[in-house]
């Protein structure tokens, strides 16, 4: 873990980030003590597998009107 001061870590802070990127941990310290850390921020997501996609999409009704009636009806129908 790369400990760093709270000034020079003001000073570099753009620098300090990229190496969070690449999977450091940076703690920053004040008057020598630990305050706080910086990390990579895990993500959450999983990829989209085009299978499950397809199945999905397989299984939805089709419409019964094109999109062009259907904002039509919106439009002109009985909520005006």
């Amino acid at each position: 873990m790369n400990m760093i001061p709270l000034a020079d870590a003001k000073a570099h802070l753009s620098e300090l980030v990229a190496q969070a990127e690449a999977g450091e941990t940076v703690c920053i310290t004040k008057r020598g003590k630990p305050v706080a850390q910086l990390t990579a921020v895990q993500s959450g997501r999983r990829p989209i597998s085009l299978a499950e996609l397809q199945a999905v999409t397989n299984a939805m009704p089709m419409q019964s009107e094109s999109a062009e009636e259907l904002i039509r009806n919106m439009r002109d129908g009985e909520r005006y």
